[in-house]
């Protein structure tokens, strides 16, 4: 009888020990796949102050992180000339990424030591535009200067005013201005609501709308705008600041850029 039971037990260690074998045998990943399962995914808020120009590129940018990342929800956006962003930011405004239309601003918050070493990843050029069939009659920056017309352009101190400001003086052209606007996308509405004549915006603006016309500007090539992007020191929430502005300067996001007509950094 203490035979039999003997016999029992070892059959049972057998089949015990057998099986275990067959399982490491069958799956020799099966834990490393359970610890790779279990890695955290990506969580938390993201805030984005924005150059106005960059408004249609970084809703389908934001959009894009969104859906890579479900963890993730991204604030809406907030577009404005980067003069005005720069300066709220500095005020104390809670932010996580800023992305300036031009490298002026962009230091003026890296001075604050709010930032440091922003990127480059995207550069823009102005064109010229007026309202379908330019009833005005434009056909080049030198009728800027006519009085008869009226004429918008940004504010010098926001980089479209700054670069307009530039291309003009390049071409000797005193422009006879009317109004000028805290950004890029104003200075596009008031062209294709017929408000005004004439004015310069970046050709990647012009191309959101079929309600102007672009006129040959010469020499717009001369005055490059270049942006940089930045995760600010103080982000509220940094490792998603991070990834987005990581996402930004991806092939995904150089992809996303160049199709709405920015050129490369």
């Amino acid at each position: 009888m203490r035979t039999l039971r003997f016999a029992v037990a070892a059959a049972a260690l057998l089949l015990l020990t057998g099986c275990s074998t067959a399982a490491s045998d069958a799956d020799p990943t099966a834990t490393s796949d359970a610890s790779a399962s279990a890695e955290p995914q990506l969580e938390g808020e993201l805030t984005v102050f924005a150059a106005a120009s960059l408004k249609t590129a970084f809703d389908e940018l934001a959009t894009q992180f969104e859906a890579e990342n479900p963890g993730v929800t991204v604030n809406p956006i907030s577009y404005d000339g980067s003069s005005t962003l720069a300066t709220q930011i500095i005020e104390g405004a809670s932010v996580d990424v800023f992305a300036s239309a031009d490298e002026k601003n962009m230091q003026k918050v890296v001075d604050a030591d709010l930032a440091t070493d922003p990127e480059l990843f995207a550069t823009n050029v102005l064109t010229l535009v007026t309202p379908v069939g330019s009833p005005g009659g434009v056909t080049g920056p030198a009728d800027l200067a006519n009085a008869d017309l009226t004429v918008v352009l940004c504010a010098t101190e926001v980089p479209c005013g700054a670069a307009s400001a530039t291309l003009l003086e390049n071409a000797g052209v005193t422009a006879s201005v009317d109004s000028y606007e805290q950004n890029v996308t104003a200075v596009l509405t008031k062209v294709a609501s017929g408000e005004a004549d004439a004015g310069l915006v970046y050709i990647t603006e012009a191309a959101t709308t079929d309600e102007v016309e672009t006129v040959d500007t010469e020499a717009a090539d001369a005055v490059v705008n270049r942006y940089p992007i930045v995760a600010l020191t103080g982000a509220p929430d940094s490792e998603v600041a991070a990834a987005f502005v990581a996402f930004v300067l991806s092939d995904t996001g150089r992809s996303v850029l160049s199709g709405l007509g920015f050129g490369a950094p």
